[in-house]
């Protein structure tokens, strides 16, 4: 009997070490904490509807205060697939300006039914002047200048994150 125990509990670590281990890729928690190295903001997905074609960004949520209020200023550079979202609460027209950001951006403003009412194309780097939505709006999102007209998004599309 002496001898069986250590080859009992030899085949039971070996048979633990055989068994499924969760990944950590596989955990909700490790995707939802994916940050910005610049701001430190949370990442998320954000998909424009536009025709047949779907355009993925991945966007830094500016979900407080002082995050909406930071906005790309300083920023000097903005990938094709990177994008800001400024999610809103209540149903009220929004207004931004471009003072300290450096890059030109196209600011989408959208609707509370989650499609776009207009955007503000390649506004004016460091610009005071205020660009408005024409409605209510549940976000607004920020690309690079220009990138709108390019991927051929426009009023009407469907914004899902």
């Amino acid at each position: 009997m002496r001898i069986m125990a250590p080859l009992l509990t030899a085949f039971a670590l070996a048979l633990a070490a055989c068994s499924p281990q969760p990944s950590a890729e596989a955990t909700p928690a490790a995707v939802q904490d994916e940050r910005h190295p610049t701001s430190n903001l949370r990442i998320v997905p954000v998909t424009i509807r536009s025709g047949t074609a779907a355009h993925v960004f991945r966007a830094e949520v500016a979900n407080t205060p002082e995050a909406q209020a930071q906005g790309l200023m300083f920023r000097t550079d903005l990938a094709d697939d990177e994008a800001m979202i400024f999610p809103r609460e209540g149903n009220a027209i929004a207004s931004f300006w471009m003072k300290n950001t450096p890059l030109p951006l196209d600011i989408i403003f959208i609707g509370t039914d989650r499609k776009i009412l207009n955007i503000a194309a390649m506004t004016t780097p460091y610009s005071l002047e205020s660009v408005s939505s024409v409605g209510p709006v549940s976000a607004v999102f920020e690309v690079r200048g220009g990138l709108s007209e390019e991927l051929g998004i426009g009023p009407g599309d469907t914004v899902e994150w």
